[in-house]
């Protein structure tokens, strides 16, 4: 029998325990022997708890148990996740984790300690949540060169933006809303509003297909707070739909770019038909071309269904997983990885007249006039230039509320 700990007792950490139990036998079929969980570390009080036996305060208890292979972490963060999980990997226990955070910011350190020492580093569950991607992308295309990623990896905005949608409601009532169904956090919804959640996914999606550590420091990102209903309309009339995009470009000559934005991303591209909590995340391959990853991206259960799954790889490969899941260290860069390219834009400006954007923005089209604002769809341009008609239209005493650039077809 396999003998599991627990470190970090929320909604996933309680949600692996619940699978292990109620699929025990579908797990033990899989991992070639029965899966029991032994300790669960947290510092809260559990006394009253029926499963009340099983916790602990201290991680030395498990790690002086040589009964425990694998160690699961949910604490999140990294102020105590992060040297927990190294003391685990350094004993040579292998370690699952939804922790997102950490594995951006450490993933390369930690692979590499966990290949050191016999152990296996897994972490399905940090980017889609429930809907395999990372075992996918190290797995069944080995045999590609990914050379784009493109991607709907925040359910809590991607269910926002929907609302305001359908429902004509504005940024506020869409997040209260969100709040209120617990998919946005009521204290500081940042993470997932201003795009730090859908950063840190980005970071470890463009970390494995490039093959060496990208950092989250030096992606650009922005969320989806200025975003209004009359955006959203907008949108429409451009045959388009406002999604927070994540994505990650090779580019030209090794100059990688990848950032996290707020998007108009035309009908005709799949990402634009993803809708409410939902995820996609869509990658080109230059063997098989396009392929979409699509699922629930949040969730008590399918979480942790992707934790367990993890589980069973760490108890039947162990260190060997890491022949294909690694990526290397590298030294941060300066600045940021930004997209050199043209591209179409929407422009939302205030105390500029709308017939003066063409010779301040270029050719384009004016999409409407109102309220003391104008908004206006460049053909093409490079974030350079656009920084540039943002210098013009203060020039002339207004404003660039709102840039969103352009996803290809």
């Amino acid at each position: 029998m396999a003998k599991i700990a627990i470190m970090g007792f929320g909604t996933v950490g309680s949600g692996v325990l619940e699978v292990c139990r109620r699929n025990a036998a579908s797990i033990a079929r899989r991992a070639g022997e029965p899966v029991e969980v032994k300790y669960i570390l947290d510092v809260r009080d559990f006394s009253s708890s029926p499963d009340a036996a099983l916790f602990t305060t201290s991680l030395d208890t498990i790690l002086d148990d040589p009964e425990i292979k694998v160690v699961v972490e949910t604490i999140g963060g990294t102020k105590f996740a992060y040297p927990y999980v190294r003391r685990c990997l350094e004993s040579g226990r292998s370690v699952c984790t939804s922790n997102k955070e950490m594995v951006a910011t450490y993933g390369a350190e930690l692979l590499e300690l966990a290949r050191s020492h016999g152990a296996a580093f897994l972490f399905e569950a940090s980017v889609g949540g429930g809907t395999p991607i990372i075992t996918p992308m190290h797995q069944c295309l080995a045999a590609n060169h990914i050379s784009r990623v493109q991607g709907i990896v925040n359910g809590t905005t991607n269910f926002m933006l929907t609302k305001m949608k359908r429902e004509n409601m504005s940024f506020e009532e869409a997040l209260k809303i969100a709040q209120q169904l617990g998919y946005a956090e009521t204290k500081d919804p940042g993470d997932d509003v201003d795009g730090r959640d859908a950063c840190r996914k980005i970071a470890i999606l463009a970390s494995l297909a490039c093959g060496h550590h990208v950092y989250p420091d030096n992606i650009p990102t922005r969320g989806i707070r200025d975003i209004t209903v009359a955006d959203v309309k907008a949108a429409e009339k451009l045959d388009c739909a406002i999604k927070l995009i994540a994505w990650y470009d090779e580019g030209e000559n090794g100059r990688m770019a990848v950032g996290v934005e707020p998007m108009l991303v035309p009908e005709t591209n799949q990402l634009a038909g993803v809708d409410d909590v939902f995820n996609a995340v869509l990658m080109q391959g230059d063997m098989l071309g396009d392929v979409v990853f699509y699922g629930k991206g949040a969730g008590k259960l399918p979480t942790a269904s992707a934790v367990v799954a993890d589980v069973i790889d760490a108890l039947k490969e162990g260190a060997q997983v890491h022949d294909s899941l690694f990526w290397k260290p590298a030294p941060k860069p300066e600045g940021q990885l930004t997209d050199p390219g043209v591209h179409a834009w929407y422009i939302r400006v205030s105390g500029v007249a709308a017939a003066l954007l063409p010779s301040v923005a270029g050719p384009g089209q004016v999409v409407f006039e109102q309220g003391g604002e104008a908004a206006y769809r460049i053909d093409g341009a490079t974030t350079a230039q656009v920084e540039e008609i943002a210098a013009k239209v203060a020039v002339l005493g207004g404003q660039v509320r709102l840039v969103l650039k352009q996803l290809d077809a």
